[in-house]
């Protein structure tokens, strides 16, 4: 008699439809598998299929779609709450599907759902053009963008969205179609920012852009002077030149060099800078900069691929996290005063508050243009609880949320949905305001029993 389990079975089968590996919770490399960056988030999910092609992913959809095992959809797994799995059901893992093809001539780039931002950098890079993406390197392209894409080139290159091209999707149905202005233009709209809803994206097709080595990296200013110093910043960004990006902080500095000894340690606010016009006319750039007297200046000429992985080594896989997040179009006197009460209060070393600008060439595109909504936005705000310990769980998330309580009120609604947790459906409508509808309308023909939900979930 057989002694096969349902799991064996499922595995067995699912197995012989694959070019890539199925795991199970008997598979040596299950637990190292299934982990996540964000290791708040601790799932188990019953199969995780590591797909070797579009093909691979097709059958897997197929197969979640035939069992009714819930699906989740994982790139890189930065994904906040962890909706890059599932427990009990089948992770459709893209890891192993990373490649990126540049075509310096006409400035594309294929870039395969699997990829990483530092593939995309490293392949660019080479040819001096760049797409925009995020700040931190080990972060998956595919979550990234479909989100929207904020970085250290929004201001200059507009959202990663703005940027994209072409997308290759495997629907509910199994199908492979190509999105495009020319081709199934509703799926187009839709998937720049809106999210995992709509299907696994197997390749995107990226504008490439020349960027020449940025003069990039932070100044910081000791947290007596961080009054001054936001509404310093409030009133200079929106006024520069898109050639100039800087993301405010909150930040407690590392114990290493290059940071000096008598800031290590000590909470701090700070801009981290990137500049991608002439290198000629940066020191003209900064001298508004400058004349604030930064304690830290720490700029330099760099590839943007050093800028965009500069935090990897601070920001690990496996720590505990918890975000949140909303959009602002102003910042207030007493705003401001709520971001310096909680500053002085960083639960620990790793904790942070960035505000994220989306002026410049993001503001640029028409609010209905593509699904991300928030096009009058001035910063994209996200507060992190963060730690290596376990043990800190509940005050990061004390602190994150009595954070975002304290400016809520002041922010425009909605929230970046790359940096949300599980909030709610309200939550989710605040995010897409006036083109939620519409997003109800695209998922309805492509996914209308909602097979892609474990994510920011659009109901059709």
């Amino acid at each position: 008699m057989s002694t096969m389990t349902m799991t064996d079975e499922l595995t067995a089968e699912l197995q012989s439809r694959l070019r890539g590996d199925v795991l199970d919770p008997d598979s040596p490399d299950y637990d190292e598998s299934r982990k996540l960056y964000n290791a708040m988030i601790d799932k188990r999910p019953r199969l995780i299929a590591r797909c070797a092609d579009a093909a691979d992913a097709a059958q897997v959809v197929g197969f979640a779609r035939e069992t009714g095992i819930d699906l989740a959809i994982r790139g890189g797994g930065h994904n906040g709450p962890g909706l890059g799995s599932v427990d009990d059901g089948i992770v459709l893992d893209l890891s192993a599907m990373g490649g990126v093809i540049v075509d310096p001539d006409l400035r594309t780039a294929r870039v395969l759902g699997g990829s990483l931002v530092s593939d995309v950098d490293h392949a660019t890079g080479a040819h001096g053009v760049a797409a925009p993406f995020g700040i931190i390197s080990t972060t998956g392209v595919g979550g990234l963008t479909l989100g929207g894409g904020i970085g250290n080139l929004t201001r200059k290159l507009g959202l990663s969205i703005d940027n994209v091209l072409a997308f290759d999707v495997v629907l509910a149905d199994g199908t492979l179609v190509r999105a495009s202005e020319d081709e199934h233009e509703d799926l187009f709209w839709a998937l720049r920012g809106g999210g995992g809803n709509f299907g696994v994206v197997a390749a995107f097709t990226f504008r490439l852009s020349p960027v020449p080595p940025v003069v990039g990296g932070p100044t910081l200013w000791t947290l007596d002077k961080a009054p001054d110093v936001l509404r310093w910043y409030r009133d200079f960004l929106p006024q520069a030149p898109d050639d100039l990006n800087g993301w405010f902080a909150f930040l407690t500095v590392p114990p290493v060099a290059p940071f000096p000894e008598e800031l290590q340690l000590q909470k701090v606010c700070g801009v981290v800078w990137c500049w991608t016009g002439a290198p000629e006319e940066a020191d003209e750039a900064f001298a508004p900069v400058l004349a604030m007297k930064p304690d830290l200046d720490g700029r330099m000429t760099m590839p943007v691929a050093a800028l965009n992985s500069a935090f990897d080594g601070l920001y690990p896989h496996g720590d505990q996290w918890y975000w949140r997040a909303d959009f602002f179009d102003r910042l207030s006197d007493e705003a401001i005063e709520s971001h310096v009460e909680f500053a002085h209060r960083l639960p620990t070393p790793k904790s942070t508050m960035h505000l994220y600008p989306v002026d410049g060439a993001a503001s640029r595109v028409a609010a209905d243009a593509t699904a991300w909504a928030y096009r009058d936005a001035k910063w994209g705000q996200v507060m992190v609880g963060v730690d290596p310990d376990p043990a800190t769980a509940d005050d990061l998330k004390q602190w994150t949320v009595d954070y975002w309580e304290a400016l809520h009120p002041h922010s425009m609604g909605g929230a970046y949905v790359n940096m949300m947790m599980e909030e709610g459906d309200e939550r989710i409508q605040a995010t897409y305001r006036g083109n939620f509808e519409r997003l109800v309308q695209v998922k309805r023909t492509y996914d209308p029993d909602n097979l892609f939900h474990v994510n920011q979930n659009i109901r059709p």
